[in-house]
Formats: C-alpha cells, sequence, structure tokens
C-alpha cells in the first residue's frame, strides 16, 4: 500500500517541543553540509527528519568497506556509490519534498558562492584533515555573516564550537593561518577539545598517526555529533535558547558520561592551550 507523503503528519511529533509555527518555520530554512563522511551524512539526515527541507551537501568521495564501522550511508548495497547522492537518496526518503542542491566535487574556491548561496546555516562535516577547505568554508561564513557551527567526533564524545556572526571567527580561535599541516591538526584537535575528555580511554595509541591522516573513530561519536548539531541548528535556525559561541566550547563524553564547558579566550592563544599546545607537539615530534 502506497500512503501520500503529507509534512504535517510526518513531523507532527515535533510539534509540542517546538510549535506548528516554529514547525514550519524550520521547513522554509536552507542548510549547508559540507561532507557527508561521519558525521556529514547523520547531520542530514537529523535535520531532515527535524523537518528541515532544503540543503545544499557535497563530497567527492565513495564509500569504501572501511567507512562501516561509522558512516550513517555506508553499507554493501553502497559501496563504491557516491556518498553525496547516497545520503540524498536516504533524506528524500524521509521527505520526497526535500529540495537538495548536490556538489559531487566537493566545495572550493570556484563554487564556494553558490553552495552557500541563500543558506541560513552551515554544519561542519568535513573530514578532520581537511583544513584547507574548513578554513576557507570558515572565512566565507565570517565575511559574510553566516552562523556556523562544527561539531567533533573525538572518542566517544561529541566537541561543539559555534561561530556566530560579529564573534569570534575560526580563525581567530584556531590561529591555523600559515601553518605546517601536522601543526593545523594539533591545533584542531586542542581546539575543539581543551579539555581533552576523550584522552584517557584511547586503547592503542598506534593507532592515531597525524603525519598519515589517520586515526580511531566511532559510531557513537558521530550519533552524539547529530543530535548536538541539530540542536544547534534549532535554536540558531529560530533564534531560540542559549546559543554558547566561541570562545565556549562544549564536549559530552558518552564513555565518561562527563560534560566539559570551556572558555578560552584568545583561542589557540589562551594560556592553558599553549601549554596543551607545547606538550602535544613535544609528544608528535612536530
Amino acid at each position: 500500500m502506497t500512503t501520500p507523503f503529507d509534512y504535517g503528519v510526518a513531523f507532527s511529533r515535533n510539534i509540542g517541543w517546538v510549535t506548528e509555527d516554529e514547525q514550519r518555520r524550520l521547513s522554509t530554512k536552507r542548510v549547508a553540509i559540507a561532507g557527508m563522511g561521519g558525521v556529514g551524512g547523520f547531520h542530514l539526515l537529523t535535520l531532515a527528519r527535524l523537518g528541515i527541507q532544503h540543503f545544499h551537501i557535497a563530497d567527492l568521495d565513495t564509500f569504501e568497506l572501511a567507512n562501516f564501522n561509522r558512516q550513517v550511508g555506508a553499507g554493501m548495497g553502497s559501496l563504491g556509490q557516491h556518498k553525496a547522492e547516497v545520503l540524498a537518496r536516504m533524506a528524500r526518503d524521509i521527505n520526497p519534498d526535500c529540495e537538495i542542491k548536490i556538489f559531487p566535487r566537493g566545495v572550493d574556491a570556484s563554487n564556494l558562492s553558490e553552495f552557500m548561496a541563500g543558506v541560513d546555516l552551515y554544519v561542519d562535516g568535513l573530514d578532520f584533515f581537511a583544513f584547507s577547505a574548513r578554513e576557507g568554508m570558515f572565512r566565507y561564513c565570517a565575511e559574510h555573516r553566516v552562523p556556523a557551527t562544527t561539531v567533533a567526533p573525538l572518542g566517544m564524545s561529541a566537541a561543539l564550537l559555534n561561530f556566530l556572526p560579529g564573534g569570534m571567527s575560526f580563525e581567530e580561535y584556531f590561529q591555523l593561518d600559515g601553518k605546517p599541516e601536522m601543526e593545523k591538526a594539533v591545533r584542531f584537535l586542542i581546539g575543539l577539545a581543551p579539555a581533552l575528555l576523550h584522552r584517557p580511554y584511547l586503547a592503542d595509541e598506534t593507532r592515531v598517526n597525524l603525519a598519515a591522516c589517520k586515526g580511531p573513530s566511532t559510531v557513537m561519536a558521530c550519533s552524539l555529533c547529530a543530535g548536538v548539531a541539530a540542536s544547534e541548528a534549532l535554536k540558531i535556525l529560530l533564534g531560540r535558547g542559549k546559543v554558547w559561541a566561541a570562545p565556549h566550547g562544549i564536549q559530552f563524553d558518552g564513555y565518561r558520561n562527563r560534560v566539559a564547558h570551556t572558555w578560552r579566550p584568545g583561542g589557540n592563544r589562551h594560556p592553558i592551550n599553549r601549554l596543551a599546545l607545547a606538550i602535544a607537539k613535544r609528544q608528535l615530534g612536530v
């Protein structure tokens, strides 16, 4: 039996936590997500279930076996298929009325303006090591006053940073400009989660190889990140609720059942972050 799609019925169980008018407003919002891998795919599907139905998504990769442990679109049926195409199909299966513009070659300077056209919010789903793309994306958001959120999957935790118009920018916080790639990796890691809640339970340190752009991951972290990112998206898009922006950061760790709220004025220039950076760089030989 075929049941026709009805937006009101499909998302009626959201009502109560949002009003009917807020649900209608969410349906008109446009969200850009660069990266459809570890967290990006979860972000898209979670926001689609929230009732948002206008998206710009980008990825240049295809699914492989190594993605199975954490990426929501990865499975035997999607091996070798383009990640953005697979996730777009999954989102349209939730809401056939979803308007999704796909950027199958990723995002760079040549199409960044098109990718961000008419966008109300940018949600970061890029690979940890995609520093050039990430720097360009957040620079655009700062210059064009587009709110942006990034929630990093670290261990079994979610580490949140928001960058809002008129506030501290991504570059002001992380201080990546002009740094070598290895140092960018260390600065990004320390800046994302200064509390390092995930660090004590790393079981095999040899699996962390920043030089080879590799590290362990879990589906728990990706799932947590999507819930956090969607909650921030709801608050930002509806203008409702407290949104902590950089230099504030929040990390929730599911393994340790702990939450840390950090405040680092100056970002990675803050004395505590500078000390953590010096220790990490010495340990890693950066």
